[in-house]
């Protein structure tokens, strides 16, 4: 079983209390496929405050999935890739590639989206979109390949090319 990490970063949630509703529709998600949902958090957009806690996250072998939310739109206060990117060792672009091109097929504002993901230590971090709908659509575009990732970064015999039925 996988352990999962999910930080929303909304400064309306941080700062005013707003209720976070993509942050309880990951946890959904993941608990359905299997993961152990192991913490949530609510951040400002803070570009330091987020790779602080990301850094740590990974740092401490809290989780072995980091999933972030919000932040990664074309606003000022828009920093969480930036802030991914402050922090990862590895970048792994083709979850944001292919997140964005399967949301294309949604919306033609999906190629405004900046989704990041990385690698630091033994933890993949993604980034995905702040709306419920957006992060629950993007994350069951990529859910299977993150599986078969972090087996890898665990050091699991696998076999890329084969992944069964859900070829």
């Amino acid at each position: 079983m996988f352990r999962a990490y999910i930080v929303t970063v909304s400064d309306s949630s941080y700062f005013e209390n707003k209720k976070d509703l993509s942050g309880p529709t990951l946890v959904n998600i993941l608990t359905e496929k299997g993961y152990e949902v192991v913490g949530r958090e609510i951040l400002p957009d803070d570009r330091e405050k987020i790779s602080s806690v990301l850094e740590m996250l990974c740092d401490e072998d809290k989780a072995d999935l980091i999933l972030t939310t919000g932040g990664t739109g074309f606003a000022k206060r828009d920093v969480t890739p930036e802030a991914t990117l402050d922090v990862i060792e590895k970048s792994v672009p083709g979850f944001g590639e292919i997140m964005r091109s399967k949301s294309f097929e949604i919306t033609k504002n999906a190629i405004l989206s900046r989704e990041t993901a990385g690698i630091r230590r033994d933890t993949l971090i993604i980034n995905l979109p702040g709306s419920p709908k957006a992060a629950s659509e993007n994350l069951n575009f990529i859910i299977d390949s993150v599986e078969h990732g972090l087996s890898i970064l665990r050091g699991e015999k696998t076999d890329c090319g084969n992944m069964g039925d859900k070829r």
